[in-house]
């Protein structure tokens, strides 16, 4: 079964060769209900959860194949304390990386793998290049909606669930200039599920 925070938990990929910027790739990886919200206003994925428990047994829409291949997760605080809040912590041994202007609390038994940055989206992609990384998925609907607006994301898993929840909270926001996209492969799930992947074309 998907956990909720998994296909919430969403990665883009960023090939940066433009600006004297180094080349890393950024990936996202995110379920959304049919009319785009990734979480209710008051940020719950009961809809989520609910569409889960209609899975096989085993089937994980290819997030852990994804995961696999993501050197790091960068998300925003909301999106950590919202993660927080599940039974279990969802990333295992990945290194999740936390933005944020203020000091963060880290639990104790998770101090090991989630550290706190302050730095721009260019400025963390810049520095974990020169680490070595070579693919990270950014999380979180603010975080990957700066990250596409600064031109860092270069491409995006969509998962759609169907459902449609009304209102809450969007995946993506208003674009001082719009983003095109390829898409590059679609799959369509017996129990309902539509999966889309786009590049995001270059400009």
């Amino acid at each position: 079964m998907i956990k909720s925070s998994k296909l919430s938990v969403r990665c883009t990929q960023i090939i940066f060769r433009r600006n004297n910027i180094l080349s890393l790739i950024v990936s996202v990886f995110i379920a959304t209900s049919l009319d785009g919200f990734i979480a209710r206003e008051n940020d719950s994925l009961d809809w989520l959860d609910d569409a889960n428990k209609t899975l096989p047994i085993g089937e994980d829409c290819a997030y852990e194949k994804f995961m696999q291949g993501v050197d790091a997760l960068v998300m925003g605080r909301h999106t950590y304390e919202k993660v927080l809040t599940f039974k279990q912590w969802p990333y295992k041994n990945k290194r999740v990386i936390v933005l944020s202007s203020t000091k963060l609390k880290i639990p104790n038994d998770l101090s090991t793998y989630i550290e706190h940055s302050s730095l721009s989206g260019k400025e963390l992609c810049a520095s974990l290049e020169k680490e070595g990384l070579k693919r990270i998925c950014v999380d979180g609907g603010i975080t990957i909606q700066r990250f596409l607006s600064a031109k860092l994301i270069k491409d995006l898993t969509l998962t759609i669930i169907p459902v449609l929840i009304g209102k809450g909270k969007p995946l993506f926001s208003s674009l001082i200039k719009d983003i095109k996209l390829k898409l590059q492969n679609t799959k369509a799930y017996d129990f309902g599920f539509v999966q889309m992947k786009y590049q995001i074309i270059e400009q």
